[in-house]
């Protein structure tokens, strides 16, 4: 049985694909700070205390992996808009020459839309906005996919919209081509959804798809 290991599984995304994932059938070792796991009545979801900048840590995550799930968020708050904001980088830096070490090939890491190339892509009248609230973060998360598209992984970079806590639908939208992206409004049920899918599937092909539900 294939073991996903999700780095920032104790809240949000992280937390649903640990959910999703177990539900499909894998195991999952779930690491966030406070080694918290899903109230489940099997047990294929193993928490895992650590902390995602502290390299020991990330390396007894990794052993016995076969993909790893990176979902990492940072709390919304005035500091996010007034300083710099440097958590995804870091911890990716610390994370890929880690992956390397252990043998584990594939990473499917959640960004968002509006991070590296798919920038372009901001509606002119979202951009102020967008820039304003996230520009700081989304600069780091663009920092982050760039370490991860020059690494030789396997890798599947995940951008959702706007996120909501609906329900998983299964009726969202995965746009993979450049000229098909926008943003839009998909529930983190459904991007675990898509994310749990993706586990299993060989090769994950070096992809960037964007993914909303609604467009805005």
């Amino acid at each position: 049985m294939k073991t996903v290991l999700v780095i920032g599984a104790s809240r949000g995304i992280g937390k649903a694909v640990c959910n999703a994932a177990a539900s499909a059938g894998l195991r999952v070792r779930a690491m966030s700070r406070s080694g918290s796991v899903p109230r489940r009545r099997d047990d294929l979801v193993e928490g895992f205390s650590g902390d995602a900048l502290d390299l020991n840590d990330v390396s007894r995550a990794l052993e016995g992996v076969d993909t790893v799930v990176q979902a990492l968020g940072v709390d919304t708050s005035l500091n996010m808009v007034l300083r710099p904001v440097t958590l995804f980088s870091e911890a990716t830096g610390i994370m890929l020459p880690a992956m390397t070490e252990a043998g584990v090939g594939r990473l499917i890491a959640v960004t968002g839309f509006g991070a590296g190339d798919c920038a372009s892509a901001i509606n002119p009248l979202q951009k102020l906005p967008f820039r304003a609230l996230l520009g700081r973060a989304y600069d780091d998360k663009s920092k982050q996919e760039q370490f991860i598209e020059a690494s030789t992984l396997d890798w599947l970079l995940v951008r959702p919209g706007v996120l909501t806590n609906g329900r998983a639908t299964g009726k969202y939208r995965v746009l993979e081509e450049p000229r098909s992206w926008r943003n839009g409004i998909i529930s983190r049920a459904d991007v675990a959804h898509y994310i749990a899918q993706q586990c299993s599937v060989s090769p994950l092909g070096r992809r960037k798809p964007v993914l909303i539900r609604c467009p805005i």
